[in-house]
């Protein structure tokens, strides 16, 4: 199912990753104290036309919720899943910074 996606999380290029077919889709991160900074997204555009985006965003999501750590989104895609779904992940948000 298109919803049962798998990222990986390459720490050497400091991105998560997420590999249909040919194409891979990156985030790349930067860590700091306890906060990921989502710093540029990047998806082939095969990917996005099958919906894949928020797919893939949300994914990477819920890995820093299940880490326990804060999310600071500075790519403009990035923060603009974040206005869209702010309910549902602002708790991610370090305090005093808002979306």
């Amino acid at each position: 199912m298109i919803e049962d996606v798998e990222i990986t999380d390459n720490e050497f290029l400091r991105q998560f990753e997420l590999e249909i077919g040919d194409n891979m889709a990156r985030i790349e991160y930067a860590l700091q104290d306890r906060k990921i900074f989502l710093t540029k997204y990047d998806m082939p555009e095969d990917l996005e036309d099958q919906g894949f985006r928020d797919i893939f965003i949300k994914a990477v999501f819920d890995e820093v919720k299940d880490r326990g750590i804060s999310l600071v989104p500075t790519s403009p895609e990035i923060a603009g899943f974040m206005r869209k779904n702010r309910r549902k992940y602002r708790d991610l948000l370090p305090v005093g910074i808002s979306i």
